[in-house]
């Protein structure tokens, strides 16, 4: 059984709904280039910050429209072995137009050395605190969900609600198992409302 929860003891939401992912990105694509790719490269895969920082241009496919993200979360392969995994999430052409604007992806790509550094040279710590400030700015209230991590849950349920298949989200997250990815299935509020609407479109009763 997953531990994974998208609620804390008290109740509070540990995710950001769509009017709050909404908000957040209206606000990152005001930011100053290095702070507006950051969030939206959170906002558009879901990744962690730790696994943002590993990003490179060569990972950057402009072409296929996809970044590739090595999973950070550790896997043991048959043997024991530690798995390196790395999964391709798509992402809209107009993000990719800017992030290679502001970072000369395309150019970048051209020399092996500057293909293999990270985009954004920064600390897990620094990271927090531009995704929390814009957060603030967006007039995201205080709480649980006003993190990295909440913006990582809202991709998720997102994506559930708008009719991705789970396996499909758990690929694009990174997740080892699919009874992680279904607890965006136990999404709530409006997300949930979303579902039943859906529901009932189709003539249920």
């Amino acid at each position: 059984m997953s531990e994974m929860r998208l609620h804390d003891p008290s109740g509070n939401r540990l995710y950001l709904n769509a009017e709050e992912r909404a908000a957040f990105l209206a606000v990152a694509c005001r930011q100053p280039a290095r702070d507006r790719t950051l969030c939206e490269t959170l906002h558009w895969t879901g990744c962690r910050p730790s696994e943002l920082l590993e990003i490179t241009p060569a990972r950057v496919d402009l072409c296929g429209g996809t970044i590739t993200i090595r999973t950070l979360k550790k896997r043991r392969g048959a043997t024991g072995q530690q798995k390196i995994v790395f999964r391709a999430v798509p992402v809209p052409a107009e993000f990719l137009d800017t992030l290679n604007t502001a970072h000369g992806i395309r150019e970048a790509q051209k020399s092996r050395r500057k293909a293999a550094a990270p985009i954004w040279d920064l600390s897990r710590v620094r990271v927090w605190q531009i995704v929390t400030r814009v957060m603030a700015e967006a007039g995201i209230p205080e709480g649980p969900h006003r993190s990295p991590k909440g913006l990582r849950h809202g991709f998720g349920i997102n994506a559930t609600v708008n009719g991705v298949p789970l396996h499909m989200v758990q690929k694009w997250m990174g997740h080892a198992q699919l009874s992680t990815t279904a607890i965006y299935a136990d999404a709530v509020g409006k997300e949930e409302q979303h579902i039943a609407a859906r529901m009932w479109g189709q003539g249920w009763t």
